[in-house]
Order: C-alpha cells, then structure tokens, then sequence
C-alpha cells in the first residue's frame, strides 16, 4: 500500500477502505449520536482490506472512523447540537459533524461478520457514508 505525503503542505491522502449501507439517508433526520436511537447497518469493506477483518467477531465492540462527506468544512463554531440558545462553541469541543476535517468517530457493536460485511448497531452514520478505519475498543490493560 501506497502512501502519499507532502510535508511542506501540511496534507496527506487518505483513502476509503469501506462504505455504510444504512436506512439514514437524510442528515436532518439521522439521530446525532449512535446510542440515540440509531438504526443497525452495515459497512461493506474493499476486497483487498478483508483479511483485516479476519479477527472481528459478533460482540465486538469497535470504533469507526469515517469521512463525513456532507459535512461544511469551512465551519469552526457552532451552536452545540444546533440548539441556538446554546453559546457559540469551537468545533474542537462539540461532535458537530461541521470542521475542516470532518472525521466521524463511532462507537458501534459488531453484530455479524459475512466476509467483506459487517453488520453493526449504533452507527449514525448516512447511507454512503466513507470508512476510514476500525479499531477494537480496548479494555483497561488490553495492548493490541
């Protein structure tokens, strides 16, 4: 695997290893976070990143990193939840999916595993929805 750097830029290419199918198509309906009601989905991962995948198993609980490619990424402050009564608050505090990186962080629980498909519960994110990454939540004094 290829990586691509430019350090004088300060950028760096990442690439999808994966997408959510999800019922969530609309951002204004979607719940905003996965323990608030979101429905189970799936993250169907590219051919060549399978055998990562080979340790998953159902119970698992993972973290999901991925690209939320709706989101507004010239924003810095937002009103916490949308809430307008709410103070003005930089980005680097809040879970607003609006930043100049919009990565999403998930915590969802592995449900089932059919090869390049994982079926998860928790995930708030759209349908169509970029994945970045999985890591395992880790228990305290668990190294992997």
């Amino acid at each position: 695997m290829e990586q691509e750097t430019n350090e004088r830029s300060g950028q760096f290419a990442v690439r999808q290893i994966g997408r959510v199918e999800s019922p969530l198509r609309d951002p204004a309906s979607a719940p905003r976070q996965g323990d608030e009601g979101a429905p189970e989905a799936t993250i169907v991962f590219a051919p060549e990143v399978e055998d990562g995948l080979r340790d998953l198993r159902p119970g698992a609980d993972v973290l999901v990193l991925t690209w939320l490619h709706l989101a507004d990424r010239d924003v810095l402050a937002v009103h916490p939840r949308g809430d307008e009564s709410r103070p003005l608050t930089g980005v680097f505090s809040t879970r607003s999916p609006d930043r100049p990186n919009p990565i999403g962080l998930h915590r969802v629980r592995v449900l089932a595993v059919d090869g390049t498909r994982i079926r998860v519960a928790g995930l708030e994110a759209l349908d169509g929805t970029p994945v970045l990454d999985v890591k395992p939540v880790l228990d305290p004094g668990t190294e992997r």
